[in-house]
């Protein structure tokens, strides 16, 4: 029986949109050669994460002659806040507090960290609390669906 597909990145995958983050677009082999792993990954393992990452929504491609680009859907900070909704959902009861409180439990929080954090909520309230539709902070998800490709940075000519 088939495992059911996760919404969330494995590290393999993670590593995948990592380049594709970094480097923008390119062929299976383009992501290959800018693959950081060690031990290096072999062609066809760097191809099926592709096409997982494609059912999920997550990579997309086009065709170039005989090649395939593939470029990121998801922008890097919108797959991160999915993450931590996940994160949130599934151990913290929907609670953004109780992972907070965790997080400060687990490793403490420095005088200056504290003083970061007091100004935040300081600006979210105040962001809350501010008349009018212009202080409301724009919605992230519609610049990164809205933005076109970033040109290919892999491409020397060879594909």
């Amino acid at each position: 029986m088939p495992r059911k597909t996760s919404q969330t990145l494995t590290e393999a995958e993670l590593r995948i949109m990592q380049v594709l983050w970094q480097k923008g677009p390119g062929t299976v082999q383009q992501i290959l050669d800018a693959h950081p792993g060690n031990p290096a990954l072999a062609y066809n393992t760097v191809l099926t994460t592709i096409r997982i990452l494609e059912r999920k929504g997550y990579v997309g491609h086009a065709k170039d002659g005989r090649a395939h680009i593939f470029n990121a859907l998801v922008a890097e900070d919108e797959a991160s806040r999915s993450e931590i909704r996940h994160l949130v959902s599934r151990f913290f009861r929907n609670s953004h507090e109780d992972l907070v409180l965790n997080i400060l439990e687990d490793r403490g929080i420095a005088p200056e960290e504290l003083d970061r954090l007091r100004k935040m909520f300081d600006l979210a309230d105040n962001t809350r609390t501010a008349p009018g539709p212009e202080a409301a902070p724009a919605d992230a998800t519609e610049s990164a669906a809205g933005k076109a490709l970033p040109p290919t940075s892999f491409r020397s000519g060879a594909q």
